[in-house]
């Protein structure tokens, strides 16, 4: 019960200012025709319920099931496996994520057909699953994270010295809807359960983090290199 309010407030919190906002813009400023206004409504309490049982969904299910993904892995013993796994949940999350399609279809449309959705979607995918499975060898490793960080974004801005303008905003905006409701909570807590059993001490938990921005690195670099192709 108390996870349920809990999201209810998380939900209305999210959905509430932007929704106040267009109204006021609609009293006083763009004045909408009645029937967009009513579109908008309708698709802000279809967006409100969606989006409540999403995260009943994401704190019932996801998080917990990753983290005791997480917290397995180790046991084992084998790190190809801690590794293999994360790049298996990095693209299989990453083709499931809502965002990602968007910006796919919506590519799709503006280059019309030149640049498909199908390609670019999976082309992120294999981006993110990459940097996922470097994540988890940078934690069985304890290689520091700024290193990696420092020498992905190093790639990222030699190479966008050689890609086509339009797949450079293409893919920093690529990177950004990876870090998307559905990928998120399970890479993080994938990362999060693999820290706690690899890393002992007050920190260990703290090791998980940082895997997302990390990650987010992957589509970069992979739609880059797409566009290279398309040159």
């Amino acid at each position: 019960m108390e996870n349920i309010k809990e999201t209810f407030k998380e939900v209305a919190s999210a959905i509430l200012p932007v929704t106040i906002v267009v109204i006021i813009l609609q009293v006083t400023l763009i004045r909408l025709p009645l029937e967009a206004l009513l579109q908008f409504l309708v698709g802000v309490a279809f967006v409100s319920i969606g989006f409540f049982l999403f995260l009943l969904g994401v704190t019932a299910g996801l998080l917990p099931v990753g983290e005791l993904i997480g917290k397995q892995l180790p046991k084992t013993g084998k790190s190809w496996l801690i590794i293999g796994t994360g790049f298996l949940l990095g693209l299989t999350v990453t083709i499931a994520e809502p965002d990602v399609r968007v910006l796919a279809r919506r590519i799709d449309q503006v280059s019309e057909g030149e640049i498909g959705s199908g390609i670019l979607i999976l082309s992120v995918a294999l981006g993110l699953a990459i940097f996922v499975a470097l994540a988890m060898v940078r934690t069985i490793f304890s290689i520091p994270l700024h290193y990696m960080l420092i020498g992905g974004y190093v790639l990222v801005f030699a190479l966008s010295m050689y890609v086509p303008e339009a797949f450079v905003s293409i893919s920093f905006d690529s990177g950004g809807v990876t870090t998307g409701p559905m990928a998120v909570p399970f890479i993080l807590a994938l990362g999060v359960g693999v820290a706690s059993v690899l890393r002992s001490g007050s920190s260990s938990d703290s090791e998980g983090f940082g895997l997302i921005g990390l990650a987010s690195i992957g589509p970069i670099l992979a739609v880059m290199l797409l566009g290279v192709l398309f040159r």
